[in-house]
């Protein structure tokens, strides 16, 4: 795929917001995704820490978008909202398993692999793909949407409510089939 012809990030056509800084141990801006990141080998999500968000943040809410999938809408591979805003840091894996590190009432979504968890890279043979990790702080406690709304609503409810978004992009390339 040529970059002129890339598809748009998730959050292209909001209204613009502050933005602010998510670091990560797992997720470097633009390099490619540890095996860990990826669905056959280790689909564990990655630790994520944000800082310098709007003072007035209420929660957070974290996504993890393919605007790359050869779907014509993209996949969703996270969403997760309603994390309180004393929380400013994921632990590698609290989206996976057992969910050890993810705050008592932050609420998961059916990802496009239909489970409600983090579902890691896996993009067809050859093809690379941006996985696009991104971190929203939020105006509410609660975002409005339960665990069985689609990830785009949850998107819906992000349009109106994101006062700040930070975000880091991976990369992953298909093994090829030869």
């Amino acid at each position: 795929m040529s970059e002129l012809k890339r598809p748009p990030l998730p959050h292209d056509f909001h209204p613009e917001v502050p933005s602010f800084t998510v670091v990560s141990e797992d997720v470097r801006e633009g390099a490619v995704l540890k095996d860990a990141q990826v669905y056959a080998a280790g689909n564990t999500s990655p630790h994520l820490r944000w800082e310098g968000f709007p003072a007035e943040t209420k929660s957070f809410a974290v996504t993890c978008f393919d605007p790359d999938a050869p779907t014509g809408s993209g996949f969703w591979h996270w969403v997760v909202f309603d994390i309180p805003a004393s929380v400013t840091e994921l632990p590698a894996g609290a989206g996976s398993g057992k969910f050890e590190g993810l705050p008592a009432g932050a609420v998961q979504v059916r990802n496009d692999y239909g489970s409600k968890d983090f579902g890691g890279a896996a993009p067809p043979a050859g093809e690379s793909h941006r996985y696009v990790f991104t971190v929203y702080a939020v105006d509410s406690e609660k975002l409005g949407p339960d665990a069985d709304a689609s990830c785009a609503a949850v998107g819906f409810h992000l349009r109106f409510h994101a006062l700040g978004r930070a975000q880091l992009i991976g990369t992953y390339t298909g093994p090829s089939n030869s």
